[in-house]
């Protein structure tokens, strides 16, 4: 089935008209939509409680667990939008790769991929695999009514990284020794995940997300030049294999404004910006015909209420001409962020941007 023939989703007309996805599609809003990356997790003590004794990978594979957790910010915080609650290795653990998320080290995995004879490790993800992904976003979409829910993806480049290195990695050496010196092995290697990966997000929309974002969280690590040959292919693949649904498409990665532009060019709709760009600037590089997503520091939210709600302003300020902008960290939001903190930048955003 081509993107062009892939079955749209029957979005509410609730969440269609939100604040959020009309920012998307560039049109006029009421006010700046609002919501943070990592806005469902351990900066809530809630989440810490209905977190505890449950692994990582469990939790997301447990829809009454997902279902919660997703609600918990938008209850607290009044956020536009709601983002499902997993983590961008589990369509690996469905599809088989023996690997475990560690406490205070992060996704390791048992076998990493460093031959060609190691690609069979990657199997097609079929829907079964991840059926508790389709039940606990039907349970999500009937309690959220009118706020949209965000669906995500690991990007390739990412999810391969993870792969080669075996796990977090400051230096990609394995990585990035595979893609200059064997790069018909590292294309493979990335066509096959861009494979599970749209496959993953097409299980998320045909459930009843309103939108997707791509996180390419370990692109920054890369030259233009590299990024251009080596990966944008691969995500674009992504972009366009989920392109016929009709929902919006967001792409984000750490410490990529020198590849701002080149991301764009890889079909989403909208480009999330770290805090290191200004949003004009970005736009600037970027091009016309996006709309954006970003971008104060998470760490802004442990200073004073009165900075926070400059800094805020700047972002605003620097974001007023473009032609959509949705409000959102630079950056996920940090552990230890004081809960109250974002719930005033919500309101604070909403309130100064009211049309």
């Amino acid at each position: 089935m081509s993107a062009n023939d892939a079955p749209r989703a029957q979005q509410p007309s609730a969440p269609y008209d939100s604040a959020f996805l009309k920012a998307c599609r560039r049109e006029p809003v009421p006010h700046t939509p609002v919501w943070f990356m990592r806005q469902a997790g351990r900066s809530l003590p809630e989440y810490r409680k209905v977190r505890e004794g449950v692994p990582m990978l469990e939790s997301c594979m447990r829809p009454e667990l997902v279902t919660e957790i997703t609600l918990q910010p938008v209850r607290r915080h009044g956020v536009d939008a709601a983002i499902y609650f997993s983590d961008i290795v589990v369509p690996l653990k469905a599809i088989g790769i023996d690997l475990d998320i560690k406490p205070g080290v992060g996704p390791v995995v048992e076998h990493p991929i460093r031959t060609r004879a190691d690609l069979a490790q990657l199997r097609d993800l079929t829907p079964e695999d991840v059926s508790y992904v389709t039940e606990a976003i039907g349970l999500l979409t009937r309690e959220l009514g009118s706020t949209p829910l965000i669906g995500f993806a690991g990007a390739p480049f990412t999810l391969a990284s993870y792969l080669v290195e075996g796990g977090p990695s400051r230096t990609y050496e394995n990585a990035k020794a595979m893609m200059y010196g064997d790069p018909e092995l590292w294309a493979d290697l990335l066509d096959r995940l861009a494979d599970i990966t749209a496959a993953f997000l097409k299980v998320q929309i045909e459930a009843g997300a309103s939108a997707v974002q791509l996180f390419d969280s370990w692109a920054g690590a890369l030259a233009p030049v590299d990024y251009r040959r080596s990966v944008l292919p691969a995500s674009a693949k992504v972009f366009e294999a989920v392109a016929g649904y009709g929902v919006p498409r967001i792409h984000f990665g750490v410490g990529t404004g020198e590849l701002l532009g080149l991301m764009g060019e890889a079909g989403a709709d909208v480009v999330g910006v770290d805090w290191r760009v200004p949003m004009d600037e970005a736009a600037r590089r970027i091009g016309p015909g996006k709309a954006l997503q970003g971008n104060l520091d998470p760490t802004v939210l442990f200073a004073p209420t009165e900075a926070v709600e400059a800094k805020t302003l700047e972002v605003l300020d620097s974001a007023k001409d473009l032609e959509g902008h949705i409000f959102n960290l630079g950056h996920g939001v940090m552990p230890s962020t004081d809960p109250d903190a974002l719930t005033r930048l919500v309101e604070h955003v909403h309130t100064r941007t009211a049309r």
